[in-house]
């Protein structure tokens, strides 16, 4: 693989609740070695039908906001014709058409450029899985 194309596969165990996991320190430590002070963009993606990634503040309370806010629009009951699993499981296959399973974020000199208050996370509504996969993308 070239310089111009660097790629990190983090397996992130987001554990049988509902969570919101701040991927941001994995994605800095990552470009440490990958963008090496160079500019261009950082690609997150979740290769899951039940998780998503989204730029929001943590450890305020956004993360548990967006959790109550996402049962209020996918509520986990028995309203969908996705079936298998939890209850209310079908939710879950919904969850990435409202938060995407990616994100692209600019890099400037092998920085992640951010807000202050933003961070990178894993959105995981999904109980039944608790291992997932998150791919880091470099292209300089």
């Amino acid at each position: 693989m070239s310089d111009a194309f660097t790629t990190r596969v983090l397996n992130v165990a987001s554990g049988s609740s509902e969570r919101v996991v701040d991927l941001t320190r994995d994605c800095e430590s990552f470009l440490r070695e990958a963008a090496a002070g160079r500019d261009g963009l950082l690609n997150v993606f979740v290769p899951h039908a039940t998780a998503g990634v989204a730029i929001i503040e943590t450890g305020a309370g956004s993360d548990d906001d967006l959790l109550a806010a996402l049962h209020g629009i996918l509520p986990a009951d028995d309203r969908w014709q996705h079936r298998h699993g939890s209850p209310g499981h079908g939710r879950d296959h919904v969850l990435p058409a409202l938060v995407p399973p990616h994100a692209t974020l600019p890099v400037i000199d092998g920085r992640l450029e951010l807000g202050t208050w933003q961070s990178v996370c894993l959105v995981d509504t999904n109980r039944d899985n608790p291992d997932r996969r998150v791919r880091l993308s470099f292209l300089g």
